[in-house]
């Protein structure tokens, strides 16, 4: 069966807001939602990123069925992993039976103000890789000791693991990342229909579910909604490795100079005809995703929710 579920953007939204956005997804339907884990915006006109792990706790104690998840955290750089251990274990207790959590990679634009050096994709793969690991053994409950390549753990205890096992959702759209994912998380994270992205997870051995966020900016005019998408999210059309590589929101600000608001409107469904969108689920559900989860760029998430109950639900297939 399919899911669908809703984005809650921290670059966005300030810390009161993303709660009463999760409540309001609960309250229209929403399977399940899935909040940004930043250290800054991609740009400055986003405005916001606040800490995921305390903003999750308020949404505990203001929901009451809806999943929860975290999409996507570097577990590598910015976080040691004992301590996300730690993090993830005490939100499994607030969210029984209901919080999962996607890991990846990450971007220099999150890891690198701590002043770390920022390594090559192949590395930040082995480190992704041996963090899950360690997190792992962390939750069993049991006094840790690890001295890996990336990572040292000295008489580390969880006294609190997890009630239930937590799925770890691994961010991958490479080869290599791809082989990451299938060999230690619970399912694959990508985004837009990505069907080579899943053929390859598959191939690797990977047999889990499969998340998908799809960005959309409804508004009652095709052309409001361009302008929306163009002046909040321009870096979804910023092309190959500059999502990972650049390092502060100004240096985002500077390469999406080039992007048009053409750019824009043909990498996102924008206005009020929910086709685009339907079509592209439907892209999705046929590469084999099935927890398809929605990213309304701007202000209005309240006009978009109607439109959710009203054009795009009733025509989503389950």
């Amino acid at each position: 069966m399919n899911e669908f579920g809703y984005t809650l953007s921290s670059e966005e939204h300030d810390p009161g807001r993303l709660v009463d956005l999760a409540v309001m997804a609960e309250g229209h339907g929403f399977d399940f939602v899935s909040i940004s884990d930043h250290f800054h915006p991609w740009t400055r006109e986003q405005g916001h990123s606040p800490f995921v792990w305390s903003v999750l706790g308020a949404i505990t104690a203001s929901t009451d069925a809806i999943g929860v998840g975290v999409g996507v955290t570097c577990p590598t750089t910015r976080i040691h992993p004992a301590i996300l251990a730690q993090a993830t274990a005490t939100t499994a207790h607030l969210l029984p039976d209901r919080f999962f959590w996607g890991v990846g990679s990450g971007e220099a634009l999150n890891e690198q103000v701590l002043g770390d050096g920022w390594p090559p994709a192949d590395v930040r793969l082995e480190m992704l890789e041996e963090a899950v690991l360690l997190i792992r053994l962390l939750w069993e409950g049991e006094s840790t000791t690890w001295r890996g390549e990336y990572y040292l753990v000295e008489d580390a205890t969880i006294f609190d693991p997890p009630p239930n096992p937590v799925p770890i959702i691994v961010s991958a759209f490479g080869e290599e990342a791809a082989g990451v994912a299938a060999r230690v998380g619970d399912g694959l994270w990508i985004t837009g229909p990505g069907r080579e992205s899943v053929d390859r997870y598959r191939e690797a051995g990977g047999d889990g579910p499969v998340y998908t966020q799809l960005h959309v900016c409804w508004a009652e005019t095709r052309e409001e909604a361009i302008a929306t998408a163009h002046r909040v999210w321009p870096n979804t059309a910023l092309p190959g490795q500059l999502a990972q590589d650049l390092r502060t929101p100004r240096h985002f600000e500077q390469a999406v100079e080039l992007v048009t608001p053409e750019m824009v409107a043909d990498a996102i469904p924008c206005g009020p005809d929910p086709e685009p969108l339907l079509r592209m689920v439907g892209e999705a559900l046929d590469s084999g995703v099935d927890h398809v989860y929605f990213h309304q760029i701007g202000s209005d998430q309240e006009g978009f929710l109607d439109w959710w109950d009203s054009e795009l639900r009733p025509g989503l297939p389950r």
